[in-house]
């Protein structure tokens, strides 16, 4: 809802900065649209216009940056979960019922974060629905084993480092309730893109094409800002991390 929000206003702010330009040029004296002037607004918005761009490229780059952070913590996680089991199967049969807890805490957590159908919103507290309960059994079950020789005992190890791993990759997904984007930028952008549509308007003649040619950009600005802000929310929106790295895991679990 905050993407769609956001975009629907860089919209309206931008298309309503050109009709309010419209108007202006109905209403202001005509020597404030002379050659002169025309040449010093053309200057001031190529200003705005830079700042614009390096602004909103500065806020993509955010985005983006935290979108691809999440997505590799968990493809990250997924292998840390399949390179687990495999490790207590190697233990020997006395892991069994700990590699089922595993599997199920992964199908359980895999429901939490993506939702199937999307009928309710993803649940992002890493401690929700017994999933932090679980995950710390998981942990002392492990940590109980009671090695018989050297190779037990190097598995042993090596399962209580993924563990701790897994403990702490699963507050990866407070990634998705912070916005790395601040308000201010996203503020100021609004605030330059309106004064930029408005200098459009300005100097546009009045007649469909243009409104229709300055509604397409107005539009395709409020999409561009609507998708930056959906990659600033990688586990909701349009845009999510994939959920086929723990499907994957879950499916390849416990065999």
């Amino acid at each position: 809802m905050y993407p769609t929000m956001v975009g629907l206003i860089v919209f309206t702010c931008t298309f309503g900065g050109a009709l309010l330009g419209m108007w202006l040029r109905t209403t202001l004296p005509e020597h404030h649209l002379d050659a002169e002037s025309r040449d010093v607004v053309k200057v001031g918005i190529g200003l705005i216009a830079t700042m614009t761009a390096l602004v909103l490229g500065l806020v993509t780059a955010s985005a983006k940056s935290s979108f691809d952070a999440v997505d590799s913590a968990v493809k990250t996680t997924a292998i840390q979960v399949l390179t687990l089991d495999r490790v207590l199967a190697r233990y020997g049969a006395e892991t069994g019922a700990i590699r089922q807890s595993l599997q199920r805490g992964v199908g359980a957590r895999i429901d939490m974060i993506w939702p199937q159908g999307g009928s309710k919103p993803a649940n992002l507290d890493p401690m929700g629905s017994g999933a932090g309960a679980q995950t710390e059994g998981l942990a002392v079950a492990i940590r109980a084993l009671q090695p018989r020789d050297g190779a037990q005992r190097a598995l042993h190890a090596r399962a209580l480092d993924l563990t701790e791993a897994l403990l702490q990759a699963r507050w990866l997904v407070l990634a998705g309730t912070e916005t790395s984007i601040p308000v201010p930028f996203l503020v100021i952008l609004v605030f330059w893109l309106t004064i930029t549509f408005a200098s459009f308007g300005l100097f546009a003649p009045r007649h469909a094409t243009v409104l229709a040619v300055l509604f397409v950009c107005a539009l395709s600005v409020g999409s561009a800002v609507f998708l930056v802000l959906e990659m600033d929310t990688p586990f909701e929106g349009v845009l999510t991390v994939s959920a086929e790295p723990f499907r994957y895991a879950l499916a390849h679990l416990n065999q």
